[in-house]
């Protein structure tokens, strides 16, 4: 047999993701792989492995991962320092192509992380536990990996794919399904159909392994509420409205105890220093060990004596502004506007400082837990899984399921913790609480595909247009999509398709 070696980063020093063109670059704390390798013999080595895998699996969140489709939509403006970054993406004009940088990293990362969660689930189809606590312990693992590959399925099929449509999920093409690490393999493109099929029984095989975990706030590992979390997901994409809502209300009524912030103290606690009550998952971060993007783009804060009268010096040079189209579906009663938006500190554009003229995002200004200086360098533990969602999702399940009564009660539950007023439970207002509520988690795309509609004009802020920070034209502030729009389905990376002549490209690319 040909002796290949790859690197499986398994020692939980940090995550590095492999990419197709760097698999043949040792890293620094790796171990070297060829199929057939027993990997797992100790207890040891099974926990660093598990380890391995959530790097992997945190590597692929926020930062980029979250940021390009939120800056595709109609949420956010380039401002004039953007540089061009996430340009093609943000415009969906000819710029945006099958080589574009996001668009390659978010195939690559994620399939490299399944990569390493099919390697490990090999390894422990093989391990051989001596005690019965360790036999638990190795079906906890297996449980974990089948859920981090379930969930990297589905922001693949998300993204790549055409939203889930019972009449042509079976002839829809979707991404290629990957279980077994093969580095010769050329896999072709598996339906839309056979990936949520995949997702679901890696869903099912994780929900019996992690039935004993029970769900906690601010979980660092999978849970069975985490499974359940994506159950409502994944249930929500196929139309199954009936076990979107049961499966979301699993999480919502768990014991854990998860709980909606419904003052400032709440919010800041919660979205500032990671030490709130709504997320069923919260990754592992340390000043030392980030391991994930940071959703920086927002801000990009620095420092300066010059503006030393206004948050001790510190401000921003922002690439991409909120939306005035976005700011205008919150009330001034509303939390999440007076806690996730700021227009008190400078914003330096175009060569010019500017304060209270408009507002910037700061739903992700940092942690100062994480960071060593008085700058805030976006960095937060990494949330998948948030309480608001789930709340979400069994509003809008229970009003296409006909159960309005309570689709209205989820949803003001949400919007009277978040200060805003209830409303009825209309798709119209339930779809303004999924804009409102989850910004900047890297989910607006979903929704719009879901919802079958695209979005009209992304209007810039009065004062930011006044001041002139603002890309603007046809691609920008006036940026429109129709619901039809190929760009809602990403192409397949330019480098895949080279590499693999079984794969077929998305149309319009």
């Amino acid at each position: 047999m040909k002796k290949i070696s790859k690197y499986i980063y398994i020692l939980g020093f940090g995550a590095v993701a492999l990419t197709s063109c760097n698999m043949d670059v040792t890293p620094t704390y790796a171990v070297t792989y060829q199929d057939g390798d027993t990997l797992v013999t100790t207890k040891d080595n099974l926990e660093k492995m598990e380890n391995g895998i959530l790097s992997s699996y945190r590597s692929c969140q926020y930062g980029e991962f979250s940021q390009a489709e939120e800056v595709m939509c109609d949420g956010f403006n380039a401002t004039q320092d953007y540089g061009n970054n996430y340009g093609g993406i943000h415009r969906m004009d000819d710029s945006f192509t099958a080589g574009d940088y996001y668009v390659q990293d978010f195939w690559s990362y994620n399939y490299s992380a399944i990569k390493d969660y099919n390697v490990y689930l090999a390894a422990l189809e093989s391990y051989s536990p001596t005690t019965t606590a360790l036999q638990a312990e190795a079906k906890i693992c297996k449980g974990e990996a089948c859920f981090l590959r379930a969930s990297s399925y589905l922001q693949l099929v998300r993204h790549f794919a055409k939203a889930y449509n019972s009449s042509s999920a079976a002839t829809d093409l979707a991404v290629p399904i990957v279980l077994k690490y093969d580095q010769n393999a050329k896999p072709a493109r598996n339906t839309v159909k056979e990936v949520y099929a995949q997702i679901k029984i890696d869903l099912d095989e994780a929900a019996a392994d992690l039935a004993s975990v029970s769900g906690k706030i601010g979980a660092q590992k999978p849970t069975i509420d985490a499974v359940n979390a994506l159950y409502a997901r994944y249930y929500l994409d196929i139309a199954d409205y009936t076990n979107a809502a049961i499966y979301a209300m699993k999480v919502i009524n768990s014991s854990a105890g998860y709980a909606l912030s419904s003052n400032a103290a709440a919010m800041t606690a919660e979205y500032t220093n990671d030490s709130g009550t709504e997320s069923i998952m919260q990754l592992y971060a340390s000043l030392s060990e980030n391991g994930s993007g940071t959703n920086d783009i927002y801000t990009k804060a620095s420092y300066s004596t010059d503006f030393a009268a206004y948050h001790k010096g510190v401000f921003f040079t922002s690439w991409f502004l909120p939306s005035q189209k976005l700011l205008n579906t919150y009330e001034n009663s509303d939390l999440r506007l007076s806690t996730w938006y700021s227009n008190t500190y400078v914003n330096y554009l175009a060569s010019n400082a500017y304060r209270g003229d408009f507002y910037t995002f700061i739903k992700y200004l940092g942690n100062p837990a994480l960071t060593s200086g008085n700058t805030p360098n976006a960095r937060q533990h990494v949330k998948p899984f948030m309480i608001g969602e789930m709340y979400l999702i069994a509003a809008e399940a229970y009003l296409k399921g006909t159960d309005a009564g309570s689709a209205k009660t989820l949803l003001n539950t949400l919007q009277a913790a978040r200060g805003a007023s209830t409303t009825d439970a209309t798709m119209p207002n339930i779809q303004n609480e999924w804009f409102k509520e989850t910004v900047g988690e890297g989910l607006r795309l979903s929704c719009i595909k879901r919802w079958g509609e695209g979005f009209t004009a992304r209007v810039g802020q009065t004062g930011a247009l006044t001041d002139k920070v603002l890309m603007t034209g046809a691609s920008y502030t006036d940026k429109s999509m129709s619901s039809s729009d190929f760009h809602l389905v990403w192409p397949i990376p330019t480098y895949e398709m080279k590499v693999n002549s079984n794969l077929v490209q998305n149309t319009g690319y």
